[in-house]
């Protein structure tokens, strides 16, 4: 089955990521080698774990060429981009980063179904293809991997992968239906700062020195 819209909503994805690492490189003040990893990375890291995982070979990355070059040059336009224009691109880089999600998420997930793996193996391929370039990408930087922390977002990914592996999205327009849903649910999450329940360990003294604990002390 060939879905030769998402090869467009890859070619997306893969500049939205591509430029989101390089963006982050320059935000840790990185070299363009850095800003070129880093780029990279969060373009293919996932998709590179995803295939790991699922027993595809690791070399049909070098099979991916057009999307390669794409996510060069677009790290490239990224480093030469004046400061205003960065700032632009950060306030719809949200919508960008949802469509690569999604499509992202939904072609890994017809990856592991396609190999006749089970559904959770499908919901797996699903949140690293998704999600995985953007955790290395914050672990390369020094940074908390912004996916398990913030918003709603991994949910999403693991979502689009169950629907998949379930047989509930198989034909062409229920795929379609899928990605623009991922799409609709990750920009609500991000407009009304939907977030996951989580627990802190720290002490609120410990979380932030300049706040106050409330709690009545005894003696």
């Amino acid at each position: 089955m060939e879905l030769h819209i998402f090869d467009w909503f890859s070619i997306v994805g893969t500049i939205a990521f591509a430029m989101s690492g390089a963006i982050v490189a320059m935000e840790e003040e990185y070299d363009i080698v850095g800003v070129l990893v880093l780029g990279l990375v969060t373009a293919f890291g996932g998709g590179v774990i995803r295939n790991i995982l699922i027993g595809v070979p690791v070399t049909t990355l070098w099979s991916q060429g057009m999307l390669i070059t794409l996510a060069v040059i677009s790290i490239v336009i990224a480093f030469m981009l004046p400061y205003e224009w960065i700032k632009h691109w950060k306030r719809t880089e949200a919508l960008f980063d949802a469509v690569g999600l999604a499509a992202f998420a939904i072609q890994g997930a017809l990856y592991a179904t396609q190999m006749n793996h089970p559904v959770i193996a499908a919901v797996v391929a699903a949140f690293l293809t998704g999600t995985g370039g953007g955790m290395i990408r914050d672990l390369l930087a020094g940074r908390k991997p912004l996916v398990l922390r913030d918003e709603i977002y991994a949910v999403w990914a693991m979502l689009a992968g169950l629907a998949v592996g379930t047989g509930l999205t198989a034909r062409p327009a229920e795929l379609i239906v899928l990605f623009i849903s991922v799409v609709v649910f990750r920009m609500l999450s991000v407009y009304y700062k939907w977030k996951l329940p989580r627990r802190s360990l720290r002490r609120p003294s410990q979380a932030d020195p300049g706040a106050v604990d409330w709690r009545v002390q005894k003696g």
